[in-house]
């Protein structure tokens, strides 16, 4: 059923509605759990605002841009947490992603420096760097597991960001070995409907277990080793410990842990991911894929940006933005009321929880003619201006805007132009490859052939 509300300042109604197909006691986990993205993606046609039932909880889901732009742009009211977040607090603790709005202007402004553009700019050596090596193994005619290369050459690029001198190789085949364990045994934590099931001892609770205390000791083993040098190597974890708030004060070991945790997940998962999306959707539009090599055989000829930072690689980047907006890294967010407030014409007691899904907003096909298909043209300077305002945030919005969305924008950029220079991958099978919600909307296997141009 659904009910109607002033909408303020227009002249429409905001319309508010109850989720249907609710369980005894279970309310709509059980979709939750089992088909999320669809069963999120099809709430906006019941109204602006939704309200479901986890267990015997009540939420609701903000489906409409501009309530969803109140709640990010309202940090205070709308603050980071939820039953996701404190999930999430396992892997990244207090850090910069997680942490509430008491904490986050100071971490704020100590990690801010590290991600400004001009720091961030000399990031692209590392990255083409990396990515040349990864592709000098491939073989013409062979076959490589593009998903797992993608996370394994992205994880070594953010350790190489976050350490100026090389990681070892076995740091890094620790980081592969761990990220997607915990990852999976957070996203199951998520959406459990007992938290207690993941209490009982069992061969996947220990391994998830065992990944988390692995990266976890691995981590304040680099911190450690950094604090004894005493040293500024100009990198990021460099900046981490060298960075100062008004009152002098630095951040704590935990703290940078912590940072460093968030970093690594968000540059490892976020990139690869949205990477291995790219690989697998230009590899099925060869139409697409034509114009991107064409950019990149450019971009490779002049030898990279020029002297006033342009790097000829718009096509590129409307790509990785088709990519993010099918694909986006953040597609459940939850925020925790903290004062008694109205959305959309509900009103939410103080410790209500609402959340929005950035995948649901960008396959709207109120928001997005024809959403499913994948259009890197929707981003041409001709027809971007048609994107209705917020109805496009792979990282938020608003200044708990994602601190690291240049990088990873850049990163992609560049990999996926250095990749089409001088290969054409193609998938393996016709079967379509379909999206596996864990943390990230990630996918399983992705075997593709690699062909020389």
């Amino acid at each position: 059923m659904s009910s109607t509300a002033t909408r303020p300042g227009a002249a429409a109604d905001w319309t508010a509605a109850t989720a249907p197909g609710a369980l005894p006691l279970l309310g709509h986990l059980v979709p939750l759990r089992r088909r999320p993205l669809e069963f999120l993606t099809g709430l906006p046609r019941h109204g602006d605002v939704v309200e479901l039932r986890m267990g015997r909880r009540t939420v609701h889901m903000v489906c409409h841009p501009e309530l969803v732009g109140q709640v990010l742009k309202d940090p205070r009211t709308f603050d980071r947490g939820g039953p996701f977040y404190e999930k999430t607090k396992l892997l990244m603790g207090n850090s910069l992603g997680n942490c509430p709005y008491a904490d986050h202007r100071r971490q704020r402004l100590l990690v801010q420096p590290s991600f400004r553009r001009e720091r961030i700019a000399t990031y692209p050596q590392v990255m083409r760097e990396e990515m040349a090596a990864e592709t000098a193994g491939w073989r013409p005619g062979g076959t490589i597991e593009a998903n797992d290369r993608m996370h394994a050459v992205t994880a070594r690029i953010g350790a190489r960001v976050l350490l100026s001198t090389e990681i070892g190789t076995d740091h890094v085949d620790r980081i592969l070995r761990c990220l997607p364990i915990v990852l999976k045994g957070m996203y199951k934590r998520m959406v459990a409907p007992v938290g207690l099931v993941y209490r009982v001892p069992g061969p996947e609770s220990r391994r998830f277990e065992g990944a988390l205390a692995d990266l976890r000791e691995l981590i304040d083993s680099i911190i450690r080793n950094y604090r004894g040098a005493d040293q500024d190597h100009g990198d990021l974890l460099s900046g981490l410990l060298g960075a100062r708030d008004e009152d002098g004060r630095g951040l704590s070991d935990q703290e940078i842990h912590d940072q460093v945790m968030n970093f690594l997940t968000a540059s490892t998962e976020t990139t690869a991911t949205a990477l291995a999306w790219a690989l697998q959707l230009l590899g099925r539009h060869p139409e697409y894929e034509r114009r991107l090599q064409e950019e990149a055989d450019a971009f490779a000829a002049s030898g990279g940006a020029d002297a006033h930072g342009r790097d000829g690689l718009d096509y590129t980047r409307q790509v990785v933005n088709e990519v993010l907006r099918l694909y986006p890294p953040g597609w459940l967010v939850t925020r925790v009321v903290t004062a008694d407030t109205e959305l959309g014409g509900v009103r939410l007691p103080v410790g209500s929880v609402v959340f929005y899904s950035s995948y649901a907003l960008h396959r709207n096909g109120e928001l997005f003619p024809d959403p499913e298909r994948f259009d890197p043209d929707r981003w041409s300077p001709e027809r971007v201006g048609d994107v209705p305002r917020g109805a496009m945030i792979p990282f938020g919005a608003g200044s708990r805007k994602c601190i690291g969305d240049d990088f990873a924008m850049m990163e992609t950029t560049l990999a996926l132009a250095t990749i089409a220079a001088r290969w054409r991958l193609r998938p393996t099978s016709d079967t379509p490859v379909h999206p596996k919600p864990r943390a990230l909307v990630g996918m399983g296997e992705l075997p593709m052939v690699t062909e020389l141009r």
